[in-house]
C-alpha cells in the first residue's frame, strides 16, 4: 500500500492560534507542539493526504466523531495533557495503523481509582452508581464514561460560580446527544426514538424546566458522597411529583444545588435561599417568618371575625329582647 503522510498547510496551525487566545470561563492551556501537529488534521472538518509514491494529493472529511476542537480541548480538564499520554504512539505514524483502531480506551478509573490526589470525587462510588445505572445494565460495553463525558471537551464547572444556567444546558446536551438525535440513539439500542415534548406532557411549562433543571435532576437517584448523580434511573422510576422539588425538603437541593447549598446557609429566614440565587422555584422558596407572619394574620383575621359575629349577636340578642 502507498505510503501517506498528512500535508501541513499552515493554515489551520494559524486559526489554533487565534482560537486560542479567546478568553474562557477556565483559563485556556497551552497546547503542547506534538499536539498541535494532531490538531492539524484532527481540528479540522477536512484535511489532506499526499501519495509519496505519486505526489497526488486528496482532501478527505474528517469523522464528525474525531474532529476536536482546539479551543474546547484547551480549555477541557484534560487539556494539559498531550494526546499521546492516553493514545498510543503508533498514533504518530500518518494515516495511523489499523492496530490503533484495537487499542483500548482508558477509563475513569485507570488513572483515578485509589489516587489521594482525587480522593473527595469519589470515583469509586461513582463507578458503583454507574454499573447499576440503566445505561449500563441494559448497554453493557456499548457505554462507557465517555459516552456522555468526551475526554477531550469535558471540564468540571458544577463550581463555577454564576454559571448555572450554562452548566444545565452543558448537562442536558450530553443527554439528548443521544435522546434527541435518532442516528446516535439507533448505534446504541434498537428502539424507536422517544418523543420527548410527548413523555414529558405532563410537565407543566416544559420549556422552563428544560432550561432550569437537568436531566438527571429527575432521572437519576441522589447520592450524598457524589456531587453529581450516576445511578441513571428507569424511565418508569422517575420524578414525576411536583412536590419532589416545589416543597421546603426540594431535592434539588441534594442534586442542582448541592454545591451552593454545601457553601452558602439559609439568610433573612428564606427556605433554600441559594436557590433564589439563580431561579425562583414555586414551594421552595417560601420565608420561615412571612409563613409566621401570615400565620398570625390569618389567626388574627378569624378572631376579629369571631368578634364581630360575637357583638353582633349580642347587639341583636338585646335589641329582640326589649
Amino acid at each position: 500500500m502507498a505510503g501517506w503522510v498528512a500535508v501541513t498547510t499552515g493554515f489551520i496551525p494559524l486559526l489554533c492560534a487565534i482560537f486560542l487566545s479567546f478568553g474562557s470561563e477556565k483559563p485556556a492551556v497551552t497546547i503542547d507542539g506534538e499536539s498541535k501537529q494532531c490538531l492539524v488534521c484532527h481540528g479540522s472538518p477536512r484535511y489532506e493526504l499526499t501519495d509519496t509514491l505519486t505526489g497526488e494529493t486528496v482532501t478527505m472529511k474528517m469523522h464528525a466523531e474525531l474532529q476536536i476542537d482546539p479551543v474546547e480541548y484547551s480549555k477541557a480538564t484534560h487539556g494539559a495533557f498531550k494526546c499521546t499520554d492516553c493514545h498510543s504512539i503508533d498514533y504518530h505514524i500518518h494515516p495511523h495503523p489499523v492496530s490503533t483502531k484495537f487499542e483500548v480506551n482508558y477509563t475513569c478509573m485507570d488513572c483515578h481509582g485509589g489516587d489521594e490526589t482525587y480522593a473527595s470525587f469519589n470515583f469509586e462510588t461513582i463507578e458503583e452508581e454507574y454499573l447499576k445505572s440503566i445505561h449500563a445494565t441494559e448497554l453493557g460495553s456499548e457505554f462507557s464514561c465517555w459516552s456522555c463525558h468526551n475526554p477531550h471537551t469535558y471540564r468540571l464547572s458544577d463550581k463555577e460560580p454564576g454559571q448555572l444556567i450554562n452548566r444545565v444546558a452543558r448537562n442536558n446536551s450530553a443527554c439528548l446527544h443521544c435522546h434527541g438525535d435518532i442516528n446516535n440513539y439507533a448505534v446504541l439500542i434498537e428502539k424507536e426514538l422517544p418523543d420527548l415534548i410527548k413523555s414529558h406532557s405532563w410537565l407543566p411549562n416544559q420549556s422552563l424546566h428544560f432550561r432550569k433543571v437537568r436531566c438527571i435532576d429527575c432521572h437519576a437517584a441522589n447520592n450524598d458522597s457524589i456531587m453529581v448523580a450516576h445511578l441513571v434511573l428507569p424511565a418508569s422510576e422517575s420524578v414525576k411529583n411536583c412536590v419532589e422539588c416545589h416543597s421546603t425538603n426540594s431535592i434539588l437541593m441534594g442534586s442542582l444545588y448541592k454545591h451552593q447549598a454545601a457553601e452558602k446557609r439559609n439568610k433573612l429566614g428564606f427556605y433554600n435561599g441559594v436557590i433564589m440565587n439563580e431561579a425562583y422555584v414555586i414551594g421552595a422558596n417560601r420565608n420561615y417568618y412571612l409563613n409566621i407572619a401570615s400565620v398570625v394574620i390569618f389567626i388574627m383575621v378569624l378572631i376579629g371575625i369571631a368578634i364581630h359575629a360575637t357583638l353582633r349577636y349580642i347587639h341583636r340578642h338585646r335589641k329582640h329582647g326589649n
